[in-house]
């Protein structure tokens, strides 16, 4: 028999977010072909080495406690896209849009929690989105920090 590895519900919810992330293949609306290149770890640009590339970092945990044993917990994730080419800039505005589009289409977010039962977050909010505005041309970083509430 194999041991299964636990998982937090904290890092099911990065695997899935880096799952549905894997749809944008450049296909039907979708602006860029991230050729499944989505990962539920968090890499800086120098370590990485496929473009374009989006790394998901597990931030902070709020909670609020409600009566009967229940508690709203509210996570917030870093996204991080990186993108090589002339234009870096243009390319990290369509892989953002993209990853925008994503996360408003998946704002009740299935993952599956340590005993493999399904669950679904209350909801997805973007806080905020940022770039390193040319900086690092030819690469392109950019950032986009969410809440998520389950």
């Amino acid at each position: 028999m194999t041991a299964r590895l636990w998982t937090s519900k904290r890092a099911a919810i990065a695997t899935a977010l880096a799952n549905v992330f894997k749809d944008i293949d450049g296909t039907g609306s979708y602006l860029t072909d991230l050729g499944n290149n989505s990962h539920p770890i968090l890499k800086f640009w120098d370590e990485i080495n496929e473009f374009p590339a989006v790394h998901i970092g597990i931030g902070t945990e709020r909670r609020e406690y409600q009566g009967g044993g229940y508690k709203d917990r509210y996570l917030t994730i870093t996204v991080r896209c990186y993108v090589k080419g002339e234009e870096p800039t243009v390319s990290l505005e369509k892989l953002l849009e993209d990853l925008e589009t994503v996360i408003e289409n998946n704002g009740r977010l299935a993952y599956l929690d340590s005993s493999s039962n399904t669950q679904y977050t209350h909801d997805i909010q973007i806080l905020s989105i940022d770039t390193d505005e040319g900086v690092l041309a030819p690469l392109g970083v950019g950032e986009i920090i969410l809440q998520v509430h389950y």
